[in-house]
């Protein structure tokens, strides 16, 4: 059965929004190399690739269904902040925001009774659980030594060992 119209429409505005997302962290990722935080710009650089793959396993979600995925422009993203905790603050907003898009992709499934695409969704809806978690618990990190000194430093070289992994299915 193809995929419903609707909700093929409200997918590829999330894959341009995955794709708006890759960029958003991309873009950070150079404001910390910039400013001398290998780490955290490693950190933001598996971001992207996290978001990329989101999109592109969308988009071969779309194709298997029989849709057709239209990419559009990728909006402008921002290219400065105010430190380390202004940015994960404006991370942690916007996985929220990523969240009640994904959340809205299930909604238009579920009206249309496409029950593939919201078992598929499913995963996302965990992933964005995952996603808000994690940046949060960054966030009260930060807050803890004040965005200054030892514990920043330990950050900056934690965050240089992490790696994207592709997940498990």
């Amino acid at each position: 059965m193809a995929i419903n119209k609707n909700v093929e429409k409200i997918l590829n505005e999330q894959i341009n929004a995955e794709f708006w997302s890759a960029y958003f962290y991309l873009s950070m990722s150079n404001y910390f190399n910039a400013n001398g935080m290998p780490g955290f710009a490693n950190w933001m650089k598996v971001q992207f690739e996290e978001e990329t793959f989101h999109a592109m396993k969308m988009m071969d979600f779309v194709n298997e269904r029989g849709g057709r995925v239209i990419l559009q422009p990728i909006a402008e993203v921002p290219a400065e902040w105010d430190g380390v905790l202004n940015i994960y603050e404006e991370t942690l907003a916007h996985e929220e925001k990523v969240t009640s898009l994904i959340n809205e992709c299930v909604n238009v499934a579920i009206e249309e009774k496409d029950h593939a695409t919201v078992n598929f969704l499913k995963w996302f809806v965990d992933e964005q659980v995952e996603e808000e978690a994690t940046v949060g618990e960054i966030i009260d990190q930060l807050k803890m030594f004040n965005c200054q000194g030892q514990g920043l430093y330990m950050l900056d070289k934690e965050f240089k060992a992490r790696t994207f992994v592709t997940p498990a299915e």
